[in-house]
Order: structure tokens, then sequence, then C-alpha cells
């Protein structure tokens, strides 16, 4: 019962994921892309947690943690473009 929940759940998020695929490239603004692409990236972690859950393994905790630290710099680094238009800013005087 409890391993038809967990799939019943991969299901449900795996259909929510195609929505913000949908958000992602039909989006009216920038900022309802990058959203879409932050919901997505929580999405993603959480299906490969409970498919981690459901085939009983630690195995796919790392890559847990790598979807998160690359979903969090992405957002920080689309949110700084999205603010000043660059990402990282290069003065030739050595000031940034």
């Amino acid at each position: 019962m409890f391993e038809a929940v967990l799939w019943i759940s991969v299901t449900f998020i795996s259909l929510a994921m195609i929505g913000l695929i949908y958000r992602v490239i039909k989006g009216p603004t920038v900022a309802d892309r990058v959203v879409a692409l932050d919901a997505i990236g929580i999405s993603l972690v959480s299906v490969i947690a409970l498919v981690s859950i459901v085939l009983e393994t630690s195995a796919f905790l790392d890559i847990i943690l790598l979807i998160g630290i690359l979903t969090f710099i992405g957002t920080v680094a689309f949110s700084k473009f999205l603010e000043k238009g660059v990402i990282m800013e290069y003065d030739r005087n050595g000031d940034r």
C-alpha cells in the first residue's frame, strides 16, 4: 500500500513537471520561466527522493544534493541577470 502511494505521488509530480515545462516554453515573462525552472528542479529532487524510498537505497542522496545546489545557483544567477542584465561584472580597473 505504501509503495503504491509513493508511485502515485511520483506520477502526479511528473505530470506537474509537464505543466512546468509548458510554462518554461510559453511563459509570458522571463520571471515566469525562472520560477518554472526552479519548480522543475524542486520537483526533480522530490521524484528522485521518492524513487530512492521505493527502491530502499541511499545511493541517490548525492544526486539529490547536487541537483538542489545546481537549482539554487541557477535561480540566483537568473535573478541577478534579471536585476542587472549581466551575471558577472568585470571592470578593467580590477573593481567589481
